[in-house]
């Protein structure tokens, strides 16, 4: 088989099912179980379970709007890139979800060697918490960066290559910049002038 037909058979990616079960809380569960464990230590997560982690994310962002406004308190969260266990240790320290509201500025792939971990655990947040976990978008949730630089490697390796185009589904419709109390503009700073575009157009409307 020719590389091209290789690549062909990677973007071809199946529908997904519409009543994929997901228990979230499970999958939280099974993200949260290496704490205590070496860091590096993998979680072994179904591939089905993420599918229906990235399906019902992306209708949760599809029904909320592309600039949203927030209210404090509220804790900002920069790049993630990967670094598992430096999320595991952010949730420790500031306190979890159910009891904080938090707004993660994007960049939560590539670089790092959990990237799968990384995105489960904030997507599987993001549909337990939907009012008070906000995900916006960074330059890495984007395939033309993301295929380059790791994280593409890392679901073919560890998954498949349909995985993620799922992912790639779901970072589409993420959120792309916040207004906080009507007073702080947060996004990722990689997108800015596109952003900036954006938000003026989204004002005038």
């Amino acid at each position: 088989m020719s590389t091209e037909d290789q690549n062909d058979d990677e973007n071809e990616v199946e529908p997904v099912k519409a009543n994929i079960s997901l228990n979230v809380d499970k999958i939280i569960e099974k993200l949260l179980s290496v704490r205590q464990e070496k860091p590096g230590t993998l979680v072994a997560l179904d591939e089905s379970d993420i599918e229906a982690i990235c399906q019902k994310s992306r209708d949760l962002f599809m029904s909320q709007p592309m600039l949203l406004e927030l209210e404090p308190p509220l804790k900002i969260v920069g790049d993630i890139h990967g670094q598992y266990y430096d999320l595991l240790r952010l949730f420790e320290y500031s306190g979890k979800s159910v009891n904080a509201n938090y707004l993660f500025l994007g960049d939560y792939v590539d670089r790092g060697k959990q990237s799968i971990e990384s995105i489960c655990l904030l997507l599987a947040y993001k549909i337990r918490y939907p009012e008070n976990f906000f995900l916006l978008r960074g330059n890495h949730e984007c395939a033309s960066i993301n295929r380059i630089y790791g994280f593409y490697d890392e679901c073919k390796r560890r998954y498949t290559p349909r995985l993620w185009k799922r992912f790639t589904d779901a970072f589409n419709c993420l959120p792309i910049c916040a207004i906080i109390a009507d007073k702080i503009f947060a996004m990722s700073t990689r997108k800015h002038d596109q952003t900036i575009h954006i938000v003026s157009l989204l004002a005038f409307y």
